[in-house]
């Protein structure tokens, strides 16, 4: 029998339009003669509404952009949006969140899905909500013993009251460069290089568009290698890539836009680097209660220390990312890394039914 699988994507994002290029790279890879594609769609206003079963790739991201007179809750819509149209039809199998950003990949959707008692694709809310907040992730990463670059933090409240203070306290402990970015956020929305005092404060403006707190992390002179790591209790990793952006740094629009990056894969690195590197993305990927997936990324400097830059709990599946990139030169081909995903979470949800909720 097929696997009934949920889409979910788009959602109430600055990274809506990359969760729906998301949407359509996954589409054109599943198998039909495996998978029954339900596509649910989120706007940007936050409104679901379930699309169609689709029996063929879509041609652009525009067919999956649905609208709708009367759009619902998720709760409200939920005993339609999780089962076939006929009554005696069974409810969808697996739902895979294709979601980036706040509202999404940070554990509001897999609140949802839990609540439901839904399988889904991916990172449960723990480590969904630790991943999508940098400055928690890295204060778990400092207690998991992670090497990693120095970083302050501030909310947009004591930033404002407080301005010459706060750029101070940047210049005392971490100096130019540096990078300022939204902690709730990815896809490098949002994030500014600074040299210097003007640009610090062009950079907070620019970052508290995006979210009430942002994270300051000390610029580093390093090569930016990713790990792809796949599993639940035992995860396993990808061959090392490298990232070397054409730009001063690997913003949105060379990730997205116009490619102007380059990938290399497998990463010219030495067995004892991928070594550090392998050890350093289990760990973190334990230390966050990771399950499924997630992209781990790392500075490697010239002297051969690996320091963690952050994890991703939904890296994109867009032509451009680098996840399935990874796996494919790890000998996993994209359909085929899809479906495992699948099947890791039939075997997570089907070790939380074990548990004992009574006593």
């Amino acid at each position: 029998m097929k696997t009934k699988l949920g889409l979910l994507y788009g959602g109430k994002s600055a990274e809506h339009q990359v969760s729906l290029q998301t949407a359509l790279a996954v589409i054109r890879a599943l198998d039909l003669e495996k998978f029954e594609i339900h596509p649910i769609y989120i706007n940007v206003e936050g409104q679901w509404i379930k699309g169609p079963q689709l029996n063929g790739p879509v041609e652009n991201v525009k067919a999956l952009e649905f609208s709708a007179s009367n759009p619902l809750t998720p709760l409200s819509l939920a005993p339609a949006l999780f089962q076939a149209e006929a009554q005696e039809a069974a409810p969808l199998d697996v739902i895979f969140p294709l979601l980036h950003g706040p509202n999404g990949e940070d554990g509001t959707v897999q609140g949802l899905l839990e609540l439901l008692n839904l399988p889904y694709v991916g990172n449960g809310v723990l480590a969904s909500a630790a991943g999508m907040d940098k400055v928690i992730m890295k204060n778990v990463f400092a207690q998991a013993g992670l090497a990693q670059v120095n970083y302050v933090a501030f909310v947009k409240s004591e930033w404002a009251k407080a301005k010459e203070e706060t750029y101070t306290k940047v210049e005392a402990e971490l100096g130019y460069p540096c990078f300022v970015k939204p902690a709730n956020l990815g896809s490098s929305v949002g994030i500014s290089k600074c040299s210097n005092r003007a640009e610090l404060d062009a950079a907070f403006i620019e970052a508290f568009q995006f979210d009430r707190k942002v994270i300051i992390e000390e610029g580093v002179v390093a090569r930016e290698v990713e790990l792809a790591v796949l599993g639940n209790d035992e995860p396993k990793c990808s061959v090392a890539g490298e990232i070397v952006p054409k730009t001063d740094f690997y913003d949105y629009k060379a990730k997205y836009q116009d490619g102007n990056t380059a990938l290399i894969i497998p990463a010219d690195i030495t067995e004892e680097e991928y070594g550090q590197l392998e050890e350093m993305a289990i760990r973190a990927f334990k230390a966050l209660d990771c399950s499924g997936l997630v992209r781990a990324d790392f500075f490697l400097t010239k002297d051969g220390k690996a320091l963690i830059n952050e994890v991703n709990t939904m890296p994109g599946f867009t032509p451009f990312s680098m996840f399935p990139l990874l796996w494919k030169h790890t000998g996993v081909e994209y359909p085929q890394l899809i479906e495992r995903l699948v099947e890791l979470a039939k075997e997570r949800h089907a070790e939380k039914q074990n548990i004992k909720y009574t006593f």
